[in-house]
């Protein structure tokens, strides 16, 4: 029970850490917008923008140290790969293991996909991918272990398929990374976020379930980029099948197609 709580705590800390690491980039002196407006008869209002720059390169040099710092940790985000199911969904008394390693790695997946789509978001929250694990457990517990797994190729891929449906479904439905548009960027902007949103979060899903597959890659890619190929060129297919009565059912031959063509 400790260990449980110690652990949200962590999560939440780090998270926290994040946030105030975030307002302190927005706030750097080479990131500053225009300078504050003159009042009438041309007085400058305080404080001066003399001061205000200097503020903001005092906040640029610690943000400078602590992307120094940022260096000298063995593990870099930048080098997190997905991983299978079977690794994020352990039993027993691995379950800890599996949840960290999950949250961890679907953090920096999910900031990977962010810069790639070229999205403005909310800050990412690692607190989320923890809810979205627990959901897994809790909701969809039958498929983590089935029976007969490997009992052939094409039943081996579409349980890895619906493992694949269920995860997109939790992601979805947690939304723990909420991508968003500028106001006025697209005439639906509501329908614009859902369909960026699903196409940020469910090659998270897609690449665990090619890990899952054991899918190779070219040269010079990687899972993530052709979870986000694939899912880019069927969004006419599985946004809708999201917002079926039971998106797993309707989503898992999609997914099952995709893992097929590209394992």
């Amino acid at each position: 029970m400790l260990r449980e709580i110690s652990e949200e705590v962590r999560i939440n800390l780090k998270d926290r850490l994040r946030g105030v690491r975030d307002a302190i980039r927005r706030h750097r002196h080479d990131n500053a917008g225009p300078g504050l407006p003159s009042l009438p008869g041309g007085r400058t209002p305080f404080p001066l923008p003399e001061i205000e720059g200097l503020i903001g390169r005092a906040v640029s040099a610690f943000d400078d140290a602590m992307s120094m710092a940022e260096t000298l940790v063995p593990l870099d985000g930048g080098h997190v790969r997905p991983r299978s199911f079977a690794t994020y969904f352990r039993s027993g008394g691995e379950t800890l293991e599996g949840e960290r390693a999950f949250r961890r790695d679907m953090y920096y997946l999910a900031r990977s996909m962010l810069t790639r789509r070229k999205a403005a978001a909310d800050p990412v929250q690692e607190a989320g991918f923890a809810a979205v694990h627990a959901a897994m457990l809790r909701r969809h517990g039958d498929l983590l272990h089935p029976a007969g797994y490997e009992a052939g190729d094409t039943q081996f891929i579409a349980g890895i398929a619906q493992l694949c449906a269920a995860l997109s479904v939790e992601l979805l439905r947690a939304r723990p990374v909420r991508p968003r548009l500028p106001e006025g960027s697209a005439a639906n902007v509501l329908e614009a976020e859902n369909m960026l949103a699903v196409s940020v979060l469910v090659p998270l899903a897609l690449a665990s379930a090619l890990a899952s597959a054991g899918a190779e890659t070219e040269p010079g890619a990687d899972l993530l980029d052709m979870a986000a190929i694939a899912v880019e060129a069927r969004l006419d297919r599985i946004v809708p099948a999201c917002r079926a009565a039971d998106p797993v059912a309707e989503l898992t031959p999609i997914f099952a197609m995709l893992i097929f063509h590209l394992r």
